[in-house]
C-alpha cells in the first residue's frame, strides 16, 4: 500500500484529521505533518518538510490542504520533484495524474465540502499515470 504524506495549515486542519482517519481505514500508511491544531499557522512550516520527504522517497505521495490550496500548492511546486496540483472537482483529480504524474494533491478547505475531499483523494491515489505524450511535457516541467 502507498505511503502518504499529509498536511497544510489550521484552514485545512479538521478534514486533514478526518482524512488521516479515512485513508489509514482503507490501509494507506500515512505521516501527518501538521498542523496538529486549528491555531493560525504558517503552511510553508508544514509544507516543505512534506515535499522534502516525498523527494526523499520517504513517502509515494503527498496531499496538501489549506483554504484556498494555493498557499499549499505554490509552497509544494518549489520543490523540484514535486508535482502539485490544486484540485476541485472529480475530473481535475483524474487529469492531474493521468496527465501531469501529479505527486501533490492540493485541496481547498474552505470551497468543497469534505465528501468531495475524500471522492477526489480516493481518484488522486488510484489513477495511474498514461505516460505516452504525456512524458515528454512532464520530463519538461524541472528547471535546469
Amino acid at each position: 500500500m502507498k505511503k502518504i504524506a499529509i498536511g497544510g495549515d489550521h484552514a485545512g486542519f479538521e478534514y486533514k484529521g478526518k482524512l488521516v482517519k479515512m485513508l489509514e481505514s482503507l490501509g494507506y500508511e500515512v505521516k501527518d505533518f501538521g498542523p496538529f491544531s486549528s491555531a493560525s499557522v504558517d503552511y510553508p512550516d508544514y509544507v516543505h518538510p512534506l515535499c522534502s520527504a516525498i523527494e526523499n522517497g520517504e513517502f509515494d505521495q503527498g496531499i496538501v490542504i489549506c483554504g484556498s490550496g494555493n498557499g499549499v500548492a505554490i509552497t509544494a511546486n518549489k520543490h523540484q520533484g514535486i508535482r502539485a496540483a490544486l484540485c476541485w472537482n472529480e475530473d481535475l483529480a483524474a487529469l492531474a495524474r493521468q496527465h501531469n504524474n501529479a505527486n501533490v494533491l492540493a485541496l481547498p478547505a474552505r470551497f468543497i465540502t469534505y465528501e468531495l475531499v475524500e471522492k477526489l483523494t480516493e481518484i488522486f491515489l488510484s489513477t495511474d499515470f498514461e505516460g505516452g505524450r504525456h512524458q515528454n511535457r512532464v520530463n519538461k516541467i524541472a528547471c535546469t
